[in-house]
């Protein structure tokens, strides 16, 4: 018998959990770069058009609060959205300072083709699990936020890499390399 551990064996708790971490980062890459590719969107793009369409008639303030997102990224998304005619955008006749906000039909048609969003089928899947597992990733991923010094950063309930504002060419060239083919 051989003395010298099996490589599955001399892998570390504190590298399993980089590569999980990395996992989760790829994937979360790969569906975005997916919806680029096929449809044009980012993934916050997708869920505000979503958002919108499901609300009907609706406001940038009630999207921003319903999507957990600032009033300045909200506008930048509209910004986009509305330059591909995927929604429009009015004021109110009683108060001109109101915008409303409603889809097109070229933004139905466009949701009408579109997959789930990756979150979607993770709070699903979330849902199902019990109420102590629940707690114990919570307080897992907490504890790693601590670890990686991210307390201080500003983030939305959005799995998506990047500024969730980016046009689709700032999202591409600030992606990290090779995540998409599973690269290092």
């Amino acid at each position: 018998m051989s003395s010298i551990p099996h490589r599955s064996e001399r892998v570390s708790v504190c590298d399993q959990v980089l590569v999980s971490l990395r996992k989760i980062m790829q994937s979360i890459d790969m569906h975005s770069h997916t919806l680029i590719k096929r449809f044009g969107l980012t993934g916050p793009q997708l869920i505000v058009l979503r958002e919108i369409a499901t609300r009907g008639e609706s406001t940038a303030g009630e999207i921003a609060r319903a999507v957990s997102l600032g009033q300045a990224t909200i506008t930048g998304i509209l910004d986009r959205l509305e330059k591909r005619n995927l929604i429009t955008r009015w004021r109110d006749d009683a108060d001109r300072r109101r915008i409303h906000l409603g889809i097109t039909p070229t933004g139905e048609r466009l949701l009408s083709d579109t997959p789930p969003l990756m979150q979607e089928a993770f709070v699903e899947a979330f849902d199902g699990i019990e109420d102590w597992e629940k707690s114990m990733i919570l307080s897992s991923l907490q504890r790693l936020v601590t670890l990686m010094n991210a307390r201080q950063i500003d983030a939305a309930p959005i799995l998506a890499t990047g500024l969730l504002d980016a046009p689709i060419d700032e999202v591409n060239e600030t992606s990290p390399q090779g995540t998409a083919t599973g690269g290092a």
